[in-house]
């Protein structure tokens, strides 16, 4: 009798530790990181189509808990889709550029930020894709240095409207391919000094 009780207290324990096992597995699971992916040559933007790569700025995307991922080819395309209602998906995280550590001619995937964190500034002087030039920053002090230079504002997400993104496409800043970029206006984007053009 007390072999058996011994053994079902044995199956007992063997049994909870694997449930708790297979609750700790789902969990991890559940909480798995956000992180934001590389562009490639190749990459179409979600919203119009046109090779990413082809246009200078910084760029954006929206990832999903489940893998799936939006590119865009400019921070203002990203928005634009996302302030439409259907868009604001609670799984889906996005990142743009830090224009403080890259070159306004070809940001680095290295560093991409969490765009809800991120402080912005409209670059009406500076060539982009479609919207208006939106820079952005991981740190205010950067993006209050560019604003400066470009006379405008330190923004935030929030700051961010329909109204905004139409205003920089009625200035006619859209889809201006990287060769029409100057040398002047790229040194004007506070990208760091060992970025190559």
């Amino acid at each position: 009798m007390q072999i058996n009780l011994a053994k079902s207290a044995a199956l007992a324990a063997c049994l909870l530790g694997a449930s708790l096992l297979a609750g700790c597995g789902e969990k991890a699971e559940e909480v798995r990181e956000i992180v934001p992916v590389a562009i490639h040559d190749s990459d179409e933007c979600h919203v119009c189509g046109m090779i990413i790569e082809e246009f200078p700025g910084a760029k954006g995307q929206a990832v999903e808990k489940r893998g799936a991922v939006r590119k865009f080819c400019s921070s203002a395309e990203m928005f634009g889709w996302w302030l439409q209602p259907e868009n604001r998906l609670a799984t889906a995280k996005m990142f743009v550029h830090d224009m403080a550590r890259s070159d306004w001619q070809a940001p680095d995937d290295e560093h991409l930020i969490d765009a809800s964190t991120a402080y912005y500034v409209v670059a009406p002087n500076l060539q982009g894709a479609m919207g208006v030039p939106l820079a952005s920053f991981a740190e205010q002090a950067a993006a209050e240095q560019f604003a400066q230079m470009q006379g405008g504002q330190v923004l935030r997400i929030d700051d961010i409207t329909a109204e905004l993104l139409q205003q920089g496409a009625a200035m006619g800043h859209g889809h201006a391919p990287m060769s029409q970029q100057t040398d002047s206006q790229a040194a004007e984007a506070g990208h760091d000094a060992h970025a190559h053009h």
